[in-house]
């Protein structure tokens, strides 16, 4: 049975943006995510896996917070997106091919992996390159 459309967004406004959905979630744990964090993957995470899973290693890479808010995340018809740039450090000597992004709990470590999904094509990191997505590059579908 499909979700509607009114409850597939209060899912994603519950996830992205800390909203409560009124009578079934809220988001007033002892500490709740304020963050999510993206990571780069060389090979997708698998529904199994971690953000470790396949992560990138290129020299100063780190994965990058976006708030847990609307500022962070843009929800509209059953999508969410990010609402600005998207910058990851810029890559040092040792680079890598990436195919996969990561939207997960952790800023560092095996993190549970919310959404994930491949590249439109791959990107290949070498010294100099800094990958980023531009403001709704990124989408999470609730269905």
């Amino acid at each position: 049975m499909p979700k509607s459309t009114t409850f597939c967004n209060d899912v994603l406004k519950l996830i992205f943006n800390g909203t409560a959905i009124a009578n079934i979630a809220d988001n007033a744990g002892t500490s709740p995510l304020t963050n999510l964090y993206l990571s780069l993957h060389t090979a997708d995470p698998g529904i199994g896996g971690a953000q470790t899973t396949n992560e990138t290693s290129y020299t100063n890479y780190a994965r990058v917070a976006v708030s847990r808010t609307s500022g962070g995340w843009t929800v509209s018809t059953n999508t969410s997106t990010n609402a600005a740039l998207v910058q990851f450090a810029q890559c040092g000597a040792t680079g890598a091919t990436l195919t996969h992004v990561a939207i997960g709990t952790a800023s560092s470590g095996a993190g549970k992996v919310l959404y994930a999904g491949s590249l439109n094509s791959s990107l290949a990191v070498a010294n100099g390159i800094q990958p980023q997505f531009q403001a709704a590059a990124l989408t999470a579908q609730e269905t």
